[in-house]
């Protein structure tokens, strides 16, 4: 067995590798002008039960309603009884967005600005570049708490482990939590060697997962305990269900995967247009959208038949992955209908960010087989998804997962920011069925308190001043009040290592980083583009010229630090891993030994690949 150090550092480096195929993001938010409508209470009761589903790194077009083949009843049946949101946009990383959707606040000024494991040092000598919660925002668990909510989450967290950062010290009564990006599906194992061990608390205290555990159905089994601990004080609840589906490790039942063996036999580029042409026919994207081919999409045609049996197994998997989520939610809905408290919730279902595409092109090849191994996984095609071994999908498929959009996770293309939401339940009444209107991750708290009719916080909280809420209230879009949340003159500034977003009106400005982007600045109309095919910045200057204006302000408002010179998620993660340990020089040359050889290779191949046109 490796020591933790070695562990650790020398799986670093095997990571870095697949982040370096997706890069990093951009990220954060700010709105000004209008003030946002009145709070709209919409519920038939006054209180009613809400439960907020988080799927982690689902992409755009990976649920049925918006166009996907992978079967989602659950979820289908809550977007045909609810209201489905084609234009709505998250953080493009977990932690940050997580921050903006639990609080309403920008990503920045809620002190995770980025992820822990890739802030630099220089950021990191600000108070709001922590990587953890901060203690001026207060969390809709703990306005909802404090307005007489019970108050649950089972799932994951990653926004501080220390005492007074863990969700049982932000508003949550009862918890059961993984702390770190992600971990192993079927049992309390890391899945990157950056992490000594799985990091679950249960109620503030560090908890053993039970010998039969797989994340999804644990994850409902612990939320329906905790509903029916409550259940005879007459409190309506609040339920965080944040699933670990479907980040690394990819990993489902074998009666999940079966169902899609043979689906994924054509490839990832006949995928994404067939879900293209699905969301089209659903009217979640105009008809004619184009789309554009990423530079990180392989050759389908010139695989192997063992090869392309194997690419198209690991999306079996990751299908596979998504229905077993969406039979658990299915067996939360079916005990609240058993126990009478159905008609009294609220459903509200997202994502944290897109797709994910930072796992190899191939992992079966010495280099990449290491990290996983060193953690004792395997890669075999016989049991990929089943427990001990270690499965992702890949940038092609993660292309055909944000499908028809641009980018992936880590980046501030559609593809990494565009995601899935639906709010459904009886309690909000008469509604539209399908909005294209923009909303922004920040928009969901001030939307969960209007909903409850619980006020927002004032300048001041529980004795200590406290970011305001930036978000909008969604409720008047919902009842067909309005039919959209932002003015054409409001914008919403988004960053995260100097991947820069402002979104205004129908108009995206953006810049994606290398590796993947080109670091320039482009202008899209994602009303009519959402695939960004067509950069405007030329044709209106005008607008390019005021949407950068914006967001330099947007910048400042938001306290954005940029990243140093030189700055890579790759270099940055290493470096962090070093400094958490205390054999630092042995960790640096072991780390040399193990990095640097893969670095040149891939800059060897990234000096060979054209970059895409718009």
């Amino acid at each position: 067995m490796m020591r933790p150090v070695f562990r650790r550092v020398f799986g670093v480096g095997l990571l870095c590798l697949g982040i370096a195929v997706a890069g990093t993001l951009g990220g954060s938010f700010r709105a000004d002008a209008e003030e946002a409508p009145p709070q709209q209470l919409l519920a038939k009761a006054s209180r009613p039960n809400i439960v907020f589903i988080l799927a982690d790194d689902l992409g755009y077009s990976d649920l049925a309603p918006y166009g996907s083949e992978i079967s989602t009843p659950n979820l289908s049946a809550l977007a045909d009884q609810g209201v489905v949101f084609t234009n709505y946009h998250t953080g493009a990383n977990c932690a940050p967005s997580r921050a903006m959707l639990l609080t309403g606040v920008d990503s920045h000024l809620a002190g995770v600005p980025n992820i822990p494991e890739m802030i630099a040092p220089e950021q990191r000598a600000q108070p709001n570049y922590q990587g953890v919660l901060g203690d001026d925002v207060v969390t809709v668990a703990t306005l909802l708490e404090d307005a007489g909510y019970n108050t649950y989450m089972a799932g994951k967290w990653h926004m501080g482990m220390e005492p007074d950062k863990l969700p049982s010290r932000r508003g949550f009564q009862r918890t059961v939590a993984m702390m770190d990006s992600g971990a192993d599906n079927w049992e309390q194992r890391p899945y990157l060697p950056i992490y000594d061990q799985a990091n679950w608390f249960a109620d503030g205290e560090r908890f053993t997962l039970p010998d039969d555990f797989y994340s999804s159905r644990f994850l409902v089994d612990s939320m329906i305990e905790f509903i029916d601990s409550g259940s005879q004080d007459g409190e309506p609840f609040f339920a965080y269900l944040p699933f670990m589906a479907v980040h690394t490790p990819v990993q489902a039942p074998q009666e999940f995967i079966d169902r899609y063996m043979g689906v994924y036999d054509t490839g990832w580029d006949d995928l994404r247009e067939q879900r293209l042409e699905r969301a089209a026919a659903l009217g979640i994207l105009p008809a004619d959208t184009p789309m554009v081919r990423m530079e990180t999409t392989d050759d389908w045609d010139a695989l192997s038949e063992e090869d392309r049996s194997y690419q198209a197994k690991r999306m079996a998997v990751y299908a596979g992955m998504i229905e077993a989520m969406d039979f658990h939610i299915g067996r939360l809905i079916d005990h609240l209908k058993q126990t009478g408290q159905y008609d009294n919730t609220i459903f509200i279902v997202t994502s944290d960010n897109g797709s994910e595409a930072s796992g190899p092109a191939d992992p079966r090849g010495f280099p990449q087989r290491l990290g996983p191994a060193n953690l004792g996984y395997n890669l075999d095609y016989e049991t990929l998804g089943l427990k001990g071994s270690f499965s992702t999908i890949g940038p092609s498929f993660a292309s055909a997962s944000a499908s028809p959009l641009a980018y992936y996770k880590f980046y501030a293309g559609e593809g990494g920011m565009r995601v899935p939401l639906i709010i459904s339940g009886e309690p909000v009444g008469p509604q539209l069925r399908m909005t294209r209107t923009f909303a922004w991750a920040t928009d969901i708290t001030p939307t969960i308190l209007s909903l409850t009719g619980v006020s927002q916080p004032a300048e001041r909280y529980a004795g200590r001043p406290v970011q305001p809420i930036t978000g909008r209230d969604l409720t008047p879009v919902i009842s067909g009040a309005s039919d959209r949340a932002y003015g054409p003159d409001d914008w919403v500034g988004y960053e995260l290592t100097d991947h820069g977003v402002l979104f205004q009106g129908d108009y995206k400005l953006v810049v994606n980083q290398p590796p993947i982007g080109d670091g320039q600045w482009r202008l899209f109309n994602i009303a009519t583009d959402p695939g960004e095919t067509v950069d405007l910045a030329a044709s209106e200057p005008q607008r390019f010229q005021r949407m950068l204006a914006n967001y330099e302000q947007y910048r400042r408002d938001n306290k954005v630090v940029p990243v140093p010179e030189g700055y890579s998620q790759m270099r940055q993660i290493v470096l962090n891993a070093l400094l958490q340990s205390r054999k630092t020089i042995i960790a640096f040359l072991l780390t040399l030994v193990v990095v640097v050889p893969f670095y040149v290779a891939y800059k060897s191949a990234r000096a060979n690949r054209a970059l895409p046109s718009d």
